[in-house]
């Protein structure tokens, strides 16, 4: 049987002590938006996953940060598909907080909140309206993909989020200025929740995050908004808000046209294939076979890239650019290199020295290491999205899972000490072109890529 609410009123003040309750409540609806917080009292939200409190006060909800409880939850008794959602949010410093949406507690997460979240960050890396997957993924959109949008944020004052959910359609704003753009179909349906974020130290107990003017629109119409980028995780998918963009196919899961084997001028016969809209590579039944790598039929200048990969355990490959027939060997292209490698498990980690720090991933070969946080970094067999950016003033920049994690400049004089000292030294006006083929490196481990686009830089 289902335990009583239990609230404590002290003048105007209602605290939430306890609640399992889903028992239906009345939601007011003005001008086509549900009212969810009545500004009097939490009817209609029950809490879950830790004991932090949550208050009404003076028209606000009032989260309190609480030592050794799990993140706590505030959620809707309702759930919703395709909405927006619009509230006002102030928060202390030193903490940060979010608002889940599509979001659910089930039994095969043992009941733990997980599902969509819009990031509350007044710290000074400024993510607030970011998209983070809460106790399952990750991070879908992280604001260095759109600093602007982070940076609306106005720390210790009142600001306005605006969430719209449209089918796999996911944006954010931060007062009013674009934010995120996600596009994403694992869940369509689920609770609001408002958090209150974990802690572990004891200057942090008692901070406060405030909330008020909560309302949701169920099937609005879609607002339009200037994104610089979309994050688009579906298989193979490119959305008409990506088209305008200037983003095109270099492969979609179903035919090689843009692709050869170095060297050739064909598509190869063995190794290289399309399996399950991957574009894989496994080795060829005859160890005997020599099998290339592959580069794009066009050459490219000032460019955004992107992939997915899934790579074997123990696995090594990578992408090159700014590939040209001047040093091409044999069935291997030269050109700058994302390496592509399983930093854990390759069998040089194993060796005295270990895997040399300009060898792992997302590393610019041999030249630069990669600065990746280890939660950023997705093992062997699960899909990583990697994008690579090269400006018309020859900067680079390599991504990992949408965040940045090197930037150099072609040319500069930091650019070529680097290749003076490294294994392309030999090699003239190495990664200088104007110019050059992108290629998917073939170094006899298993491997398959997705969602491999290209659209030009200006």
């Amino acid at each position: 049987m289902h335990k009583i609410l239990i609230f404590s009123v002290l003048m105007t003040s209602i605290s939430l002590h306890f609640s399992c309750t889903n028992s239906p409540s009345t939601v007011e609806i003005v001008d086509g938006w549900h009212i969810l917080f009545n500004g009097e009292d939490l009817d209609g939200w029950s809490r879950l996953n830790g004991n932090a409190e949550f208050t009404v006060e003076e028209g606000q909800i009032i989260g309190t940060t609480k030592r050794n409880t799990p993140n706590t939850f505030l959620t809707t008794d309702q759930k919703f598909g395709n909405f927006a959602l619009e509230f006002e949010v102030k928060i202390d410093t030193f903490i940060n907080s979010g608002v889940q949406f599509r979001s659910n507690s089930t039994n095969y997460m043992n009941g733990k909140v997980h599902g969509y979240q819009a990031e509350i960050d007044p710290s000074s890396r400024a993510w607030s309206g970011g998209i983070y997957d809460e106790s399952r993924r990750g991070w879908l959109f992280p604001m260095g993909l759109n600093p602007s949008g982070g940076k609306a944020y106005k720390p210790m004052d009142w600001n306005k989020i605006y969430v719209e959910a449209i089918g796999p359609d996911i944006k954010t704003w931060v007062n009013d200025v674009p934010a995120a753009y996600l596009i994403d179909d694992m869940t369509m349906n689920g609770f609001i929740a408002l958090q209150i974020h974990s802690i572990d130290r004891a200057e942090l107990v008692g901070r406060k995050i405030r909330w008020r003017n909560i309302r949701l629109k169920e099937n609005p119409e879609a607002r339009e908004g200037n994104f610089p980028f979309i994050a688009n995780t579906k298989a193979n998918d490119m959305s008409e808000a990506e088209k305008k963009l200037g983003w095109v196919f270099l492969f979609d899961g179903t035919n090689t046209d843009q692709w050869k084997e170095v060297n050739k001028d064909e598509f190869p016969g063995q190794g290289w294939k399309i399996s399950e809209g991957n574009l894989c590579y496994e080795k060829p039944a005859d160890a005997e076979v020599k099998v290339g790598d592959l580069v794009t039929r066009d050459e490219f200048g000032s460019f955004d890239f992107q992939l997915e990969f899934n790579l074997s355990k123990g696995g090594n490959s990578g992408i090159k650019y700014f590939v040209t027939g001047d040093h091409n060997t044999g069935t291997s292209g030269i050109g700058l290199e994302y390496q592509i490698i399983d930093d854990n498990d390759h069998p040089l980690v194993k060796e005295e020295g270990g895997l040399p720090p300009t060898h792992t991933l997302a590393s610019l070969y041999d030249l630069i290491e990669a600065d990746k946080p280890d939660r950023f970094v997705r093992p062997p067999g699960e899909w990583n999205h990697i994008r690579i950016v090269s400006r018309p003033d020859n900067t680079v920049e390599h991504w990992l899972n949408y965040i940045k994690v090197l930037e150099y400049k072609r040319g500069s004089r930091e650019f070529l000490t680097l290749v003076k000292n490294s294994k392309y030294k030999d090699f003239k006006n190495f990664g200088l072109g104007d110019k050059g083929h992108i290629l998917l490196q073939n170094h006899g481990d298993e491997i398959k890529f997705r969602n491999i686009k290209i659209k030009p830089v200006m």
